[in-house]
């Protein structure tokens, strides 16, 4: 699988543009000095189900929202290079179930910000390539473990580890939905060649 420029600038464009998106959406809420909290997610009730549409457009100040770009724009490019057939029917995905588990699942309290869909995202690519079992698709599962591993204590409500504004919720809803997808897409896409199978195969042979 090789790196191609013009599929790099193509893959980052609709990653690009969704941080832009959210930015301007900031602008216009801190311009107009309102406060827009009540589009997020409020689990469990009516007027919250909004929120797993809107939930990943509205961040709480510019630490927030930087915090949530940069990984936006990384894992964002690695869905939209990688998987590029898949990218458009995988990231609303992502985005549904992980508004939809944090309605379920979260506190009484408003959850706003795209966090769960960067743990939705980070989690799809790294299993995909592990379901795949295909060594450029196995490298990219790699770089997200090494980049956001650490990440992962942030899915859980451990005191001593995780500040009580976070949503945690919202993040373990994140890893399951890109767990559930990365299952339910592993046979479409990118795949092994049949070459390598093959090889593979004959090697096994060859050892017994």
């Amino acid at each position: 699988m090789k790196i191609e420029a013009k599929k790099i600038v193509y893959s980052l464009t609709f990653p690009a543009l969704f941080v832009l998106t959210i930015g301007l959406i900031w602008l216009l809420e801190k311009g107009m000095e309102a406060d827009w909290y009540q589009w997020g997610v409020f689990p469990r009730s009516i007027n919250g189900l909004r929120g797993i549409l809107t939930q990943p457009l509205i961040h709480s100040d510019i630490r927030h929202l930087f915090s949530n770009s940069v990984p936006l724009l990384v894992l964002g490019w690695c869905l939209f290079y990688f998987y590029k057939e898949l990218s458009f029917a995988v990231f609303p995905c992502l985005w549904i179930l992980s508004g939809s588990f944090t309605w379920l699942l979260g506190r009484d309290s408003w959850h706003i910000g795209a966090s769960g869909l960067i743990y939705a995202l980070s989690f799809f690519l790294f299993f995909s390539g592990i379901f795949r079992k295909y060594i450029p698709l196995l490298s990219v599962s790699l770089l997200v473990a090494f980049l956001y591993g650490s990440a992962v204590w942030n899915m859980f409500p451990v005191a001593e580890l995780v500040d009580p504004s976070i949503s945690w919720e919202g993040h373990l809803s994140g890893g399951i939905s890109g767990l559930i997808c990365a299952a339910l897409f592993k046979n479409y896409g990118p795949q092994k060649p049949e070459e390598e199978e093959e090889e593979e195969e004959e090697t096994e042979q060859d050892e017994l």
